[in-house]
This record gives C-alpha cells, sequence and structure tokens, in this order.
C-alpha cells in the first residue's frame, strides 16, 4: 500500500458525450490537494465516436475489440509523455444499471499500464456496485478536496454538466469527505446527451454552440412538464443514472421546430438541476459548474434565474472546468493505492465506505 506523501498523479477521463480524452495531472497526497500541472485533450475522431457509440449500451461478453482498440490508443496518445507516479483511468461508460447488470467501463488497465510504463489505477466504479452502491457519481471526494483548497468556509456546490449532470453539495469544514455531514452527491439527470444527440440528428452538428440555436426559440412547457414527472425526480439521493436513461426526451420535442426543440431540452436539463437543488441540506453559498454545460450560456441563464446563490464557473475560483473531472480520477488513484476510501453513504448509497479501483502494475521488460 502507498504512504502518504504528495506526488503527481495523472488522470484520465472520457466522458458519456464521446467527444474526447482529458488528461490531467494533479499534486496530491489523496486528501490535501497542493497544485495542478499541465492537461491535454485528445479528441475522438468522427469514425471513432461512431465506433463508440455503436458499443453504447453493451456489457463485458460482447464482441468490443474495436470500440476498446479506440480507447486504449486515445489514451495512449493523450497521456503519453506527461510525468506522473500513477495514473488514474476511468475508461469508456457503455452501460450503467446499479442494482441490475452493474455498470461497465471499457478500457484495460493493465494494458494501459503497460503501453505507459506506470502504475494505473482502474475500473473505480465495480467494487461500489458490489456493495450496494450506485458506483456514481465520483467525483465527490475530489470535489470536497477543491473546496477546502480554494479556502471556501461555507457550504459550496459543485455542478458538473457533462452528458448527465451531477451535483455534489460540500461543507468544506468537515475535514474528511467520508465524515457525517461532509457530502451529498447524486445525479441531476440528463444534461449534454439529449441535446448534443438532437444536433446531431437534426443539424449535423456535434453541440449547440453557444446556445444559439436554443436562444432563438420558445420552450414548450406542456413538454417541459410531462419531463419534470418522471419519477427519477421524486426519487431520494443518492441515486445515478445511464447516458440514454431520458432517451424518450427527444420524443417529446419530436414536432417542434429545432430551435424550440434546442431550447425545450436545454430547459429539460436546467429544470433537472434545480430540482436536484432542492435536496441539499443548506442552501449553498454558490454553484460552481464544470462540464461542457457551462459554455452554453442559456443553460446558466436559465440557472442563474432559478437560483438564489451565485451561479459560477468554476474558473472564478481558479479551477479547470474542462479538466476537473480528469483531475478527479488522478486524486482517486492516490486514494485507492493508500487504502483510503472513494465512495460513501452519502455519495452513492454503498454500504459501507469503500476504496475502489484495480491497481496494475506495468509488466517489467525482458
Amino acid at each position: 500500500m502507498l504512504k502518504a506523501e504528495r506526488m503527481w498523479a495523472l488522470g484520465a477521463m472520457s466522458g458519456t458525450s464521446l467527444d474526447g480524452v482529458d488528461a490531467a495531472l494533479v499534486e496530491t497526497d489523496g486528501e490535501s490537494i497542493f497544485g495542478f500541472g499541465d492537461s491535454r485533450y485528445r479528441a475522438y475522431t468522427k469514425d471513432e465516436q461512431a465506433v463508440l457509440s455503436a458499443a453504447l449500451g453493451r456489457w463485458p461478453g460482447d464482441d468490443l475489440g474495436s470500440a476498446e482498440a479506440v480507447v486504449l490508443q486515445a489514451h495512449i496518445e493523450a497521456l503519453s509523455g506527461m510525468s506522473a507516479a500513477l495514473v488514474g483511468f476511468h475508461g469508456q461508460t457503455l452501460a450503467h444499471d446499479p442494482g441490475g447488470r452493474g455498470t461497465h467501463q471499457l478500457g484495460d488497465g493493465a494494458a494501459l499500464a503497460d503501453a505507459l510504463g506506470l502504475p494505473v489505477v482502474w475500473d473505480f466504479r465495480s467494487a461500489d456496485v458490489r456493495l450496494g452502491g450506485q458506483g456514481a457519481p465520483l467525483a465527490p471526494f475530489f470535489h470536497h478536496a477543491c473546496a477546502r483548497y480554494i479556502g471556501a468556509d461555507a457550504p459550496v456546490a459543485f455542478l458538473n454538466l457533462g452528458g448527465v449532470g451531477n451535483l455534489t453539495w460540500t461543507d468544506p469544514k468537515v475535514r474528511r469527505p467520508e465524515d457525517a455531514g461532509a457530502l451529498i452527491a447524486f445525479d441531476t439527470g440528463p444534461a449534454n446527451a439529449p441535446i448534443n444527440d438532437f444536433m446531431m440528428a437534426r443539424r449535423n452538428l456535434p453541440y449547440d454552440e453557444g446556445g444559439r440555436l436554443a436562444r432563438s426559440g420558445t420552450v414548450a412547457e406542456g413538454a417541459l412538464e410531462l419531463f419534470l414527472d418522471e419519477a427519477y425526480f421524486l426519487k431520494m439521493p443518492p441515486k445515478s443514472l445511464d447516458r440514454d436513461a431520458f432517451a424518450d426526451m427527444i420524443d417529446l420535442v419530436g414536432e417542434l421546430s429545432d430551435a424550440d426543440a434546442a431550447a425545450t431540452l436545454t430547459a429539460m436539463s436546467a429544470a433537472a438541476v434545480l430540482r436536484g437543488m432542492e435536496h441539499c441540506p443548506t442552501p449553498p453559498a454558490r454553484l460552481l459548474v464544470c462540464g461542457g454545460g457551462r459554455h452554453n450560456p442559456v443553460m446558466m441563464d436559465m440557472l442563474r434565474a432559478a437560483l438564489d446563490c451565485e451561479v459560477a464557473p468554476v474558473e472564478n475560483v481558479g479551477l479547470d472546468g474542462d479538466m476537473l473531472e480528469a483531475q478527479a480520477f488522478g486524486y482517486l488513484a492516490v486514494r485507492v493505492a493508500r487504502g483510503l476510501p472513494t465512495s460513501c453513504a452519502a455519495t452513492t448509497g454503498v454500504r459501507a465506505n469503500v476504496s475502489g479501483g484495480t491497481l496494475s502494475q506495468p509488466t517489467e521488460a525482458g
């Protein structure tokens, strides 16, 4: 087991939006954050996106050789040449069904360790699911460390707007993330995934750049109300979602113009966050937003109009909203190597604090 010392860890994240691989360095001992280093982004090509998209919803045992090759090669290219003591490799989530078939993040951490010549921590979610947890979200322990790193002295909430939205409420006055009162975390609902899927289907564009299409449209209130009738919003956290759990959102806007549909889908994603904010133990002093959705001014304006607290991109406090999740898995890798918990009942509903993840050492040459 790794001893308690600060080191540079390299985290990698490939999210449900299937845009590419984020890689980022964080200096940490698995408890405190001491600083952040270089980062890198390796985009998936259209052909690679097509391969990965075709693999969504599939499980181990299916024919996934092509998709696994894409994931491995992209991560090798993203991570090679970045100096670190340890790598945190999230892999590519293809399916997520806690309480059912489990969770599936495609990616061979042992092969990546050999390719990089570095120890790699991977398969972060399976142990949590085996112990009755949701397996997601996993960034909250890192968010707690970030709140302490930025010197927050009151509860703060972190919102990641990726393919799915997830929310972390954290009290930085509580020293350890696994301690009572430190955290509550859960998936709020769909975020960018349905908007991106709609834009690709209707306009052959990967996303609504700058929210321009949504801004030109009008929200269909009836469709929004039907969306909010989903039973998921009545469930108490912790709770998590698969990327396509709300696939019928597209059907709800099927008869609308492109602009009205984009506006309505954006309003749905924002409304899911607003419902989630109702679960915060106390109102946070501010909501710090990361992920691609923070670049959508329509989404951000919707949140600001409905919330009493400050809503701001994490860059306002000196963090990197594009790399926060990659940094999180570098931080979590150190926790796994030290045997520290990476999730707890308040974040995933797991029965006991669990340190998820498998550590693979590179095979020695010759």
